[in-house]
């Protein structure tokens, strides 16, 4: 069993927390101060995908400026709550969780369990989530319902592995050759949907919907055979 790394200092990212702090202060920005968790909401969405525009496309420093922007989400959101009477965290609370939650989900590197590949780690990665939150009653709970489609989609399929309600993937298509051809199926998809006057991202959710539908049925049938 591994003990946890020691911690190295940080003194630039301290910096960027006492900033923060100074900027929220009484005396700082009146603009800073007045945010809260719900008004920043469309920041973090628009910075997370400037992150992803960076990473596919971007240079190091359009990665660099965008991974701080995402942290100084992080760090807003940490200083809002630690003024909050009600539901107060910081961002020492933050870390702390995280860190025990990926120490949970690494019991091949804290603990005694083997898993030598990064197939077995995604083979039990599932397993070790559910066993941190035993509250879940379905592969499903956890998936954001505010998800795009697709996003939704991918992530469904990969709950639905193992559930009895896997979709079948049709043997007669042709075998895809990388992303690329299959970026340019999918967009032939919505032209051809939207030449009928179709809406591919609603046709895509009820699909999903479906197969959500079918995943729970599963579940339900399996526990009632556990208990009979």
């Amino acid at each position: 069993m591994s003990e946890l790394p020691t911690p190295r200092p940080h003194p630039n990212l301290d910096q960027l927390i006492a900033v923060l702090e100074y900027l929220r202060a009484p005396g700082g920005c009146a603009w800073d101060a007045e945010q809260t968790h719900e008004s920043l909401v469309q920041y973090l969405v628009e910075e997370s995908h400037e992150l992803i525009e960076a990473i596919e496309h971007g240079s190091r420093e359009d990665m660099l400026e965008e991974l701080g922007d995402v942290l100084y989400q992080v760090l807003f959101h940490a200083d809002i709550a630690a003024a909050s009477a009600e539901h107060r965290f910081t961002i020492e609370d933050v870390a702390a969780a995280t860190t025990a939650k990926m120490v949970g989900r690494h019991p091949h590197v804290f603990g005694d369990v083997v898993a030598d590949t990064a197939e077995d780690v995604a083979a039990n990665w599932e397993t070790w989530k559910r066993q941190q939150k035993p509250a879940r009653t379905s592969v499903l709970d956890g998936v954001p319902a505010g998800l795009p489609a697709l996003a939704r989609a991918e992530k469904v399929l990969g709950r639905a592995h193992g559930v009895s309600a896997e979709i079948a993937v049709d043997e007669n298509e042709p075998a895809l050759e990388g992303e690329a051809e299959l970026g340019h199926r999918l967009l032939s998809l919505v032209a051809a949907g939207r030449a009928q006057g179709l809406d591919a991202e609603r046709a895509l959710r009820a699909a999903v919907r479906d197969l959500e539908s079918r995943i729970r049925a599963a579940e339900s049938t399996a526990a009632r055979t556990v208990v009979d």
